[in-house]
């Protein structure tokens, strides 16, 4: 298998994030005692991120969808495996429906790592999406493409170093070495 794709096998942290219009409501410094005031925007329109990230080196792969489904799971498999063809790409995924599809194709270059059920905590690109969350905390939006905008910038500001800091985890360097990946 080595052989056929160059010698390369590179291993990623896969999951998906719900943002939209909805307010993010995020901790404020306040006296003891004070709870936080802020204005909440209560529009229910949301789009779906779906991303990728490679501990080891800090590259990263995020793509917006409508919504979160097999067919649109497949389709980012699909662009990412297509960006990096000669690759073979351990992907790590959570039980969610769209990644355990029984229609779910799968491109020949990717292998997908079934993370423990319940368990989000182990896989890394949860804080990367919670640093996004962070940076949209008590922002108004006026519409999708305001929001779209934000998110760009941000995917955009996003540097391999500041991705590594987040992602790479000792155990998952350990891990990956003792593999020989």
């Amino acid at each position: 298998m080595r052989q056929r794709y160059g010698g390369r096998i590179r291993y990623w942290c896969s999951d998906e994030s719900r943002v939209g219009l909805l307010t993010v409501q995020h901790r404020k410094l306040t006296g003891f005692g004070v709870q936080p005031i802020g204005s909440v925007q209560w529009d229910f329109v949301y789009r779906w991120l779906y991303g990728l990230v490679e501990p080891l080196s800090g590259a990263s792969w995020i793509v917006e969808f409508s919504h979160l489904d097999s067919s649109c799971f497949e389709a980012f498999l699909h662009s990412f495996a297509a960006q990096f063809p000669d690759d073979l790409h351990l992907i790590q995924v959570d039980n969610a429906a769209a990644h355990t599809a029984q229609t779910l194709t799968i491109p020949d270059n990717v292998i997908l790592v079934f993370q423990p059920p319940y368990c989000p905590e182990v896989n890394p690109i949860e804080r990367v999406w919670r640093e996004l969350k962070r940076e949209l905390a008590w922002v108004h939006f006026d519409d999708v493409c305001q929001l779209q905008h934000a998110i760009s910038q941000w995917v955009c500001r996003l540097s391999a170093e500041s991705l590594r800091s987040l992602t790479q985890w000792d155990w998952i360097v350990d891990a990956l070495c003792v593999a020989g990946i």
